[in-house]
């Protein structure tokens, strides 16, 4: 019995060292990528994770099994669950956070590394003030006899300079531009993304701010374009805040922010059971909002101005009955266009022919 008891206490230790160590390991690798001692995507972390995950589980388990009193199997099992908590809470950290000077973990924050005049297009910066310290930059750009408005939302960690090329291309059509950062990147405020929640508030701020404008008729067509979380936050902003614009078009949206999340775990290797929960969870608490119940599947039901979806084929991010589901709730006029030989990726850089006629006539048509 003296024997078994050392046992158990030795795999009891073991195990929690093992989990213990598998934090510092995630929060040192991180901190020594940010200064940049390491690529961190070039350790091998999946077999990392799974030796520390398994051995230090398999470790407590064993001594709650060998363990008669029952403090050793609560033992087990709350330092099973706080370091699986820990592991959800940094998760939700690095998604959500970019890293700054003070804190290194967290995602590299999104910059823009180049301007409209890169395609020849004249442009003024404006900022938008949101509230004390807070703040949205946006580029507009004019052209004659305008045919109206469009302004565009990027993706997820992406600055407004990754929507220069569709820009251009409404530009050529005859529709003034204005391109936003969300708060977190470029040139606006913050450092964190809420992955369309919060950004919806930056939609209905972009699209008050160019309505006040004195160079915009009352009546002129203001069309929002977004790319998947800009998608996302467009559709919050119009199926929740009821901003009305005359339409909109979304270029790879996602259905539900669960749904994204455990199909990116799953493409690294990660199981996606309860992880997946407990990063939005952990996501949820850190910036106050309910994440479990950001689905832009259900804000489609509250849109019902014409509606343009376009979808890659190939998105390995969101399923085809998932956009079905998006476009089956939409209320108002809507069209569906897939493109056959994209994945999830601006739609315009893979077949420019398709995207350009698609919006032409989708635009006439309004």
């Amino acid at each position: 019995m003296a024997s078994q008891n050392r046992l158990a206490a030795l795999l009891f230790r073991s195990g929690t060292v093992s989990l213990l160590l598998l934090v510092g390991l995630i929060f040192g690798l991180y901190g020594l990528h940010e200064i940049g001692l390491i690529n961190v995507w070039q350790v091998p972390l999946r077999p990392l994770a799974a030796f520390w995950v398994g051995g230090g589980i398999t470790c407590l388990l064993g001594a709650a099994v060998l363990r008669q009193p029952r403090r050793w199997l609560w033992q087990a099992v709350l330092i099973a669950m706080i370091g699986m908590n820990g592991l959800g809470y940094l998760g939700a950290y690095v998604l959500t956070h970019a890293s700054t000077a003070g804190q290194p973990i967290g995602f590299p924050r999104p910059e823009n590394s180049t301007t409209p005049a890169a395609f020849d297009i004249s442009y003024e910066t404006r900022r938008i003030e949101l509230a004390q310290d807070e703040w949205i930059e946006i580029w507009l750009s004019d052209v004659p006899q305008s045919q109206g408005s469009v302004l565009l939302f990027p993706g997820n960690k992406a600055a407004k300079d990754r929507l220069l090329a569709p820009a251009q291309a409404f530009h050529q059509m005859g529709y003034d531009i204005g391109l936003v950062d969300f708060r977190g990147v470029g040139g606006s405020s913050g450092h964190t993304t809420t992955v369309g929640a919060r950004e919806a508030k930056d939609v209905v701020a972009a699209v008050e701010y160019l309505r006040q404008q004195a160079d915009q008729p009352a009546n002129a067509p203001l069309i929002l374009y977004g790319v998947s979380m800009g998608s996302a936050a467009i559709l919050k902003a119009v199926g929740q805040a009821q901003i009305q614009p005359s339409a909109i078009i979304l270029e790879l949206p996602f259905a539900r922010l669960l749904n994204g999340v455990k199909t990116r775990l799953s493409a690294i290797g990660i199981p996606s059971f309860l992880t997946g929960e407990l990063i939005v969870l952990w996501g949820s608490l850190q910036h106050g909002f309910n994440g479990f119940a950001h689905n832009p599947v259900n804000y489609a039901k509250g849109v019902d101005c014409p509606t343009l979806v376009l979808h890659g084929q190939h998105d390995k991010w969101t399923t085809q009955a998932e956009i079905d589901a998006i476009v089956a709730n939409l209320k108002g006029q809507k069209q569906l266009v897939i493109f056959p030989e994209a994945g999830h990726q601006l739609l315009i850089t893979v077949d420019k022919a398709l995207w350009k006629n698609t919006i032409a006539q989708f635009l006439q048509g309004l």
